[in-house]
């Protein structure tokens, strides 16, 4: 189990270093204000003083998890990730992995516990100079393994990972998909309990991004892995994640079961990134441009549904058009799964008279299903 308890963390001062002695490298911005970069995460300081990445962050991941960590640029997720493993130490805070506090470890401790933590980035960050083998192997040094035993282990993980052909290869030779493979079967070299995936898919086109979150997901099921998922993309989130925190401004503006969070988002931050996800959400787009689809005749009113897996199978649309003698006519509709759940959103002209479209509407409401009205042309008879 892995705790962060009352996590800051803190970036920034006149000297361009930050609050754990790691010097950023600093990027001229607009105005006053300067932008500092650690690794592969961002923040911005205004007028060169301190400012929290994150801020009083508290969650916690059960065994055999894969927890997504999902915001925008900045929010603060890449940092927060790096507290797990202490590549940047806390400002304040507690990270407990096991019952262990990793911010009180001494530093031959912190080596040991981390063997135990793998860690895969956006861009693979494999050695160049070395082979598909040889990158799989550099963890193994010193690991009081013999050469066969090595070679065994590697043969093995890169078996694991399905990239066995390429070992005599060099990243140079190998394709993102196939780094990225190189990258995992690196990490679990150690036989770590915990995978941290910092924007792992990022770099990869959408095929090979569900390559990569298959394999993830297989990992988890097989060996049991903790997984930790940073990403600023919702699909990920929703293909393999079972649970999510979404990040905003260094805090964690709302957590829990991906399936709830989907079906019932709080916050507005997360019904953005929700959005991102279905193609039903382009009406808006429509709306805004006064596209010909969306535009009503008098006693017309365009309507989202959402609807969850308690309705997305019984025939609600037909029965509201049958008994209020209304017609419905579909614009856009969107099924999906998330965590073995359907849930759906459907957008729809519906017409006929006032009366019969508004008990249309109450009949659907009845059913669980959220209804909103985005245009309404409805007039009195």
């Amino acid at each position: 189990m892995i705790e962060l308890i009352h996590i800051e963390k803190q970036f920034g001062d006149t000297n361009g270093r930050a609050g754990d002695g790691l010097l950023l490298r600093r990027i001229p911005g607009p105005g006053s204000r300067t932008r500092f970069r650690n690794e592969e995460d961002e923040v911005r300081v205004k007028n060169d003083r301190t400012v929290h990445a994150v801020k009083d962050v508290s969650l916690t991941i059960e065994d055999g998890d894969i927890f997504g960590i999902i915001g925008f640029s900045g929010a603060g997720k890449s940092t927060l990730v790096r507290c797990i493993n202490m590549l940047g130490r806390p400002t304040s805070g507690q990270v407990i992995i096991d019952g262990k506090d990793m911010t009180s470890l001494s530093p031959k401790e912190l080596r040991e516990a981390r063997k135990k933590i793998g860690m895969i980035f956006q861009h693979f960050n494999l050695m160049p100079s070395r082979t598909v083998e040889d990158n799989v192997a550099f963890p193994l040094k010193g690991s009081g393994l013999s050469k066969d035993e090595i070679r065994e282990k590697v043969q093995r993980l890169l078996s694991l990972v399905e990239i066995s052909e390429k070992a005599k290869m060099y990243p140079s030779q190998l394709s993102g998909g196939q780094k990225q493979r190189v990258a995992i079967a690196r990490a679990l070299a150690n036989d770590p309990k915990i995978l941290l995936c910092d924007e792992a898919t990022s770099a990869l086109d959408p095929a090979t991004t569900a390559s990569i979150l298959q394999l993830i997901r297989r990992l988890n099921r097989e060996l049991g892995l903790t997984v930790v998922v940073i990403t600023h993309e919702m699909a990920v989130i929703k293909s393999i994640c079972n649970k999510v925190a979404v990040m905003e401004h260094g805090v964690v503006a709302e957590s829990g079961n991906v399936y709830e969070i989907f079906t019932e988002p709080k916050e507005e931050i997360t019904k953005t990134f929700i959005k991102t996800t279905s193609n039903v959400s382009k009406v808006y787009e429509f709306v805004e441009q006064d596209a010909e689809v969306v535009r009503l005749k008098p006693g017309e009113v365009l309507a989202s549904l959402h609807y969850k897996a308690v309705t997305v199978s019984e025939p609600v649309i037909t029965t509201a058009a049958r008994r209020y003698n209304v017609y419905l006519n579909i614009l856009f509709a969107d099924v999906e799964i998330v965590e073995g759940k359907s849930i759906g959103d459907t957008v729809c002209i519906i017409s006929g008279t006032s009366e019969d479209v508004s008990s249309a509407i109450r009949y659907i409401e009845s059913c669980n299903i959220e209804v909103e009205v985005i245009r309404d042309a409805r007039i009195s008879d």
